[in-house]
């Protein structure tokens, strides 16, 4: 078993990772053997996703790129597990002991849904290394990796104040809940910011996760239409899968679309909507997931804090679409902000 240790907060750039376009199933993994040729010690890095599972081309898309990276550098067995419909924290909880007690390490779970669930099996299995994301988790062995989504949402405001021409722009949230409040809190500021005269449509598609917030795109559609419908011609989603929905929307009423987590102008799914897809709001969640495996197979594991902000350059603004290019003012604005973001000229708020 590796030994675990502290580390520092560590600066990861935003990984330019592939992403596969394998299958949603109940269970997946990228071995470099059998598991009866795989001793227990050569079983490296495994994540358990969150609402929406592996195929939403965003949050949990990004993760899995963080895991396919790991296991191509460190040529070891990873595993990848879809959540349950209406699973518990007990489940989530049975899950992430079950990937400890295999000999899995680190131990990663994808979303802010598995916190009491990961403060259990961390206490359970003190010689593996957990990581989770988009919340914190306090544990001597637990790594939470959280980001600053408010600035690349900022960003994303910025974009969208430049590009409409109605000077009416909207936010689709997935969930109403704290996490969600600091992409709209960004997005909004960077629109005033921009531009005082444009307006800000926001709506939340559910107040819980279980809901299907985050995981029906017949939901974002929906929401999106009636966005468009008011004359809104920039969204922006912070809505995981329930987001692709919103997407061919813009598309269909040709509207600009903006991202979330992934640069989805280059995801292959997306392909058919992606004229559309002015820019993405980046969290380099696969770059944080890839640096919690590397420093457990450094033998110097991360706990604590890990913030992934615009200084390290965790997360961001896709500059894919060549069309951006073409709007007046817009990429220096973006530049301009980012600038001020990271000197501390620009305080972004939270909520």
């Amino acid at each position: 078993m590796r030994r675990i240790s502290k580390l520092t907060r560590v600066a990861v750039g935003v990984a330019s990772l592939a992403l596969a376009a394998t299958a949603c199933g109940g269970t997946s993994s990228e071995s470099s053997g059998s598991d009866s040729e795989t001793s227990k010690s050569e079983k490296g890095l495994a994540i358990a996703y969150d609402i929406g599972g592996k195929g939403d081309q965003s949050f949990n898309d990004a993760a899995y790129a963080g895991l396919e990276k790991a296991q191509k550098e460190f040529d070891y067995q990873t595993e990848d597990i879809e959540p349950t419909e209406g699973e518990t924290d007990a489940d989530k909880q049975q899950r992430l002991e079950s990937l400890a007690k295999q000999g899995y390490n680190p131990v990663i779970g994808v979303g802010f849904a598995y916190g009491p669930a990961m403060e259990a099996a961390a206490k359970a299995y003190p010689d593996t290394s957990f990581g989770i994301v988009d919340s914190v988790v306090e544990g001597d062995n637990v790594a939470s990796l959280v980001f600053a989504e408010q600035e690349a949402s900022y960003l994303a405001g910025v974009a969208a104040a430049k590009a409409t021409k109605t000077n009416t722009v909207g936010f689709i949230g997935g969930v109403d809940i704290p996490l969600i409040h600091k992409f709209e809190a960004g997005y909004k500021q960077g629109v005033e910011d921009t531009n005082s005269k444009v307006k800000v449509l926001s709506q939340y598609l559910t107040q819980t996760a279980e809901e299907g917030g985050f995981s029906s795109p017949d939901k974002g559609k929906a929401a999106a239409e009636g966005q468009i419908e008011k004359d809104a011609d920039v969204l922006y989603q912070a809505a995981g899968l329930s987001g692709q929905g919103v997407i061919e929307a813009a598309a269909k009423a040709k509207v600009w679309a903006i991202g979330v987590d992934s640069d989805q102008y280059n995801q292959e799914a997306l392909a058919p909507y992606k004229e559309y897809i002015l820019t993405s709001a980046l969290k380099d969640v696969g770059g944080a997931v890839y640096s919690l495996a590397k420093s457990v197979e450094d033998g110097k594991p991360l706990t604590g804090v890990q913030t992934f902000d615009l200084k390290v350059d965790g997360v961001g603004l896709a500059d894919s679409n060549p069309k951006m290019g073409e709007i007046a003012g817009l990429t220096d604005a973006i530049a301009k902000a980012k600038a001020g973001i990271i000197d501390g000229t620009i305080k972004v708020k939270t909520e």
